[in-house]
């Protein structure tokens, strides 16, 4: 719960710790790598989370719902765009409705703040969403990842759920989504894998999702090519930086945000 690097966004909260692979975008998650370290630094709420497979780090499928957590942005006086659970899912199934509604209510009681929340389980959310949670949030956006086409079927579930803003995730890009309807989908963000055994984005993937994207009016915004460079030459992530056609892409789906 802390002020973020993550381009897109201004701070994470995470209620939730600990989750399990959902699909090929989860692979070299960097949650599960960074609960091991907070767990070697004795933070107890990602203790036990995670399990070593040689040298790779990967959940053990141990969710933990943190009730102490959900006070947090009710702290945070000036207005912030919030990714919920940066480190987790809140649509993972042992999260208990009843916790998600928890989150829903600190939500609505910090209208300042907007909220960015993601998962890969857009079917949970949109049953859970349609079946418990009544008015729409404006300061709510829902999301789901989208790593290939393989998995290009979330946004039919993310779309029918109510929400005032809806954005996908194309991160990270591992292959090509193919042709997607972007109907009522306001914002796709776009990025390639980094860190150790990052597999390679290629640059017309990220073509093909552009293009939709000002065909359909949808906000893009280019996060990073990760590992992989616009060549297809391997560097650090600092190294191949952010430009897409010369330039950076930050569009956001609106200005929400109170001046």
């Amino acid at each position: 719960m802390a002020d973020s690097q993550i381009e897109w966004t201004d701070s994470t909260w995470n209620p939730v710790a600990g989750c399990s692979l959902a699909s090929a975008g989860c692979t070299n998650c960097y949650a599960m790598k960074m609960a091991r370290r907070l767990e070697a630094m004795g933070v107890e709420k990602y203790a036990g989370l995670t399990q070593k497979h040689g040298n790779a780090v990967t959940w053990n499928g141990v969710v933990r719902e943190d009730h102490a957590a959900l006070e947090t942005p009710l702290r945070w006086h000036k207005p912030r765009k919030i990714f919920v659970n940066s480190m987790s899912d809140l649509f993972h199934p042992d999260v208990s409705d009843g916790f998600i509604l928890d989150v829903w209510r600190v939500m609505e009681e910090t209208p300042h703040h907007n909220y960015q929340i993601l998962t890969k389980r857009p079917e949970r959310m949109s049953e859970l969403v349609a079946r418990s949670i009544k008015t729409v949030l404006p300061n709510v956006w829902l999301g789901t990842s989208v790593e290939s086409h393989a998995v290009a079927n979330r946004i039919v579930d993310l779309t029918s759920t109510p929400a005032e803003i809806r954005f996908i995730s194309f991160e990270p890009l591992i292959a090509p989504v193919g042709a997607i309807d972007l109907s009522d989908i306001h914002w796709a963000i776009v990025g390639g894998e980094s860190g150790p055994g990052a597999r390679r984005i290629r640059e017309a993937w990220v073509d093909e999702i552009h293009e939709q994207c000002v065909a359909q009016n949808t906000a893009f915004f280019f996060k990073q090519w990760g590992s992989w460079g616009s060549d297809n030459k391997k560097r650090s992530k600092k190294a191949n930086g952010r430009k897409y056609r010369g330039r950076t892409w930050d569009e956001m789906p609106i200005d929400t945000l109170p001046a």
